[in-house]
């Protein structure tokens, strides 16, 4: 594979620096003109085909926290968590996160972008807009629609959700007075279902299996892993190349006509203001010249914060035996000979979304379920038998910051979340922590539960919650919104072109350019983002936008999209999706 006489000459028109999510889908999009020459460089090494912890459903915790395939970082002590630091995992490895993350497919609320589109210069990026790219980018295997697309590069799965406890799950949100939903990505997201997942023929399908490696073959397509981008190469107010280190010793430079910064939340801003483009106050106390003044680099930072409320089971209905060490050799054989098991499956395969209160105008709050109770970096279950709920805010209104520490590309980048720092987070928090307890509460769990493992039942006051939450949460792994696209003073991407304000020859894609974190996981987000980002980088005609209903709590819409005989059913008969 290579560039012919284009890596010969040692430039390219694209350098896309990271080949994480939004690097695969670009290097796929914009290489599918054969007079484009493209680069991408990962700093990370291959997904092997032969690695089974990167490509087995179930072996996810396994990655978590192997600097082999995580760049491991922390955040700084923060301070309404006790001054603690929260561990967070970061792809080092071809898909980037998408090779280590949970597979979780949601795409958000779709009002979400319409409070994207809300911001000046963003009207371009409401639903209607990129619903076409949520489309394009996916093959639905539950069945293409209005909302849902049938023939893309993602082959999303859903989950069976056939155990006993996930029945007792459905049962149970709808004695505690939530609906149904046929899907959570569709007409209508609010309500409990099965969820759709990254998860092909039981195994893992990453960005860089659905979107990279069909076409490495591409003679305009190159593809550098071990390749660490150290820096931005500029001209003036243009960026005219990179210069990176390849094998850990091999220092390179390449000229590009154009630089697509695609290396997420927290290393996109970092290269940013080593090359002088951030916060001029920041850069000048550490002795970088400023080539654009952006202060809202490294700004905006969000993400979703997460705990788990476990119960023991009375009944052997969990995963829990299957992780014994005698179980394993069986588990591997089934899923490498025949792709089915306990191993082809990432087992959180339903959950939902709801509002905490009437105040709010879509879901603020996302249960995903796990039949087992054990903590996400694998860790021995709690319980013999058990089952968990993840639970979280999804839109808060807590805001930190992403600055690096100095002029060194090796050192980490300073984070600081700022969880639990505002008084809508902490109630939220509480909100969530009792909804999730009165649903697992309800007689459809009677026959399972034998009581609540954790908080467990002496976390009962309001202040109580806030401490179990400080000392217990754990990050989602949704770091975003740190080089937010827009035209304000605190914006640094164009949301028309991805270029970045004031610099020519640089754009951004990626998690960082979210104005607003969107309500749910954020990898489905990331690649429409991508989609989209290609078509306006390469100046395609943009896909045009589809208006099509969703469901509004509070406007009159129905529960079900217009001639679905069960709006008119009785409520509370929905039927287990």
């Amino acid at each position: 594979m290579g560039a012919g006489s284009v890596r010969s000459a040692g430039r390219y028109d694209y350098v896309i620096v990271g080949g994480g999510s939004a690097g695969s889908a670009l290097a796929n999009r914009l290489s599918a003109d054969p007079g484009t020459s493209v680069l991408v460089l990962e700093a990370g090494r291959s997904d092997y085909k032969i690695d089974p912890f990167i490509h087995m459903p179930a072996a996810l915790p396994i990655p978590i926290g192997n600097r082999l395939y995580d760049w491991k970082y922390e955040s700084e002590p923060e301070p309404h968590m006790g001054g603690r630091r929260v561990f967070h995992a970061r792809g080092k490895i071809l898909g980037g996160s998408s090779s280590i993350n949970g597979m979780i497919f949601q795409r958000g609320n779709p009002l979400d972008y319409e409070r994207w589109a809300a911001d000046p210069g963003m009207e371009s990026w409401d639903y209607a807009h990129c619903l076409p790219y949520f489309k394009r980018m996916e093959t639905c295997t539950a069945g293409a629609d209005a909302w849902r697309g049938g023939s893309g590069p993602l082959v999303l799965e859903r989950g069976p959700a056939d155990s006993p406890l996930f029945g007792a799950l459905f049962e149970a949100v709808q004695q505690a007075g939530h609906p149904l939903t046929d899907d959570v990505n569709g007409y209508r997201q609010e309500g409990f279902a099965k969820f759709d997942r990254n998860v092909h023929r039981g195994r893992r399908l990453s960005a860089s299996q659905a979107y990279l490696h069909p076409v490495r073959s591409r003679r305009n397509l190159d593809v550098h892993t071990l390749s660490h981008v150290t820096g931005l190469r500029t001209q003036g107010k243009r960026v005219v190349g990179v210069d990176y280190v390849r094998g850990g010793r091999l220092r390179r430079s390449v000229e590009a006509g154009e630089v697509i910064l695609c290396g997420g939340a927290i290393n996109s801003p970092q290269l940013l203001q080593l090359a002088g483009i951030g916060d001029p106050e920041h850069l000048g106390a550490l002795g970088i010249d400023v080539v654009a003044d952006l202060p809202g680099v490294g700004a905006n930072l969000q993400d979703h914060l997460e705990v788990y409320i476990q119960h023991a089971s009375k009944l052997p209905v969990s995963i829990a035996p299957w992780l014994k060490h005698r179980h394993k050799p069986r588990i591997g054989a089934e899923w490498m000979f025949l792709r089915r098991g306990v191993g082809a499956s990432n087992h959180f395969e339903a959950g939902g979304f709801t509002r905490s209160n009437d105040e709010v105008a879509y879901p603020n709050l996302m249960f995903h379920f796990l039949p087992i109770a054990i903590r996400y970096d694998g860790s021995q279950p709690a319980a013999e038998h058990g089952y968990q709920v993840h639970i979280g805010p999804m839109y808060s209104d807590v805001r930190g910051t992403c600055r690096i520490r100095s002029t060194d590309p090796y050192e980490h980048p300073a984070l600081q979340f700022n969880y639990l720092s505002t008084e809508n987070d902490r109630r939220e928090w509480i909100e969530m922590v009792r909804s999730a307890r009165e649903i697992l509460g309800q007689p459809a769990f009677a026959p399972f539960s034998a009581g609540e493992i954790s908080p467990g039942p002496q976390v009962q006051t309001d202040q109580e919650i806030l401490d179990w939450v400080a000392q217990d949460a754990e990050t989602a792994l949704h770091p975003s919104c740190t080089a937010k696209m827009g035209t304000d003073e605190m914006s640094v991407v164009d949301p028309t072109t991805m270029r970045v304000h004031g610099v020519e020859g640089l754009r951004v894609v990626d998690a960082s350019v979210m104005p607003y974190v969107t309500n749910g996981n954020i990898y489905a987000p990331v690649m429409m983002l991508a989609e989209k980002a290609a078509d306006l980088i390469a100046g395609n005609e943009p896909l045009a936008p589809l208006e099509v209903p969703y469901y509004r709590h509070g406007t009159g819409m129905p529960l079900y999209p217009e001639g679905d005989p069960r709006n008119n059913a009785v409520p509370g008969t929905v039927s287990r999706p």
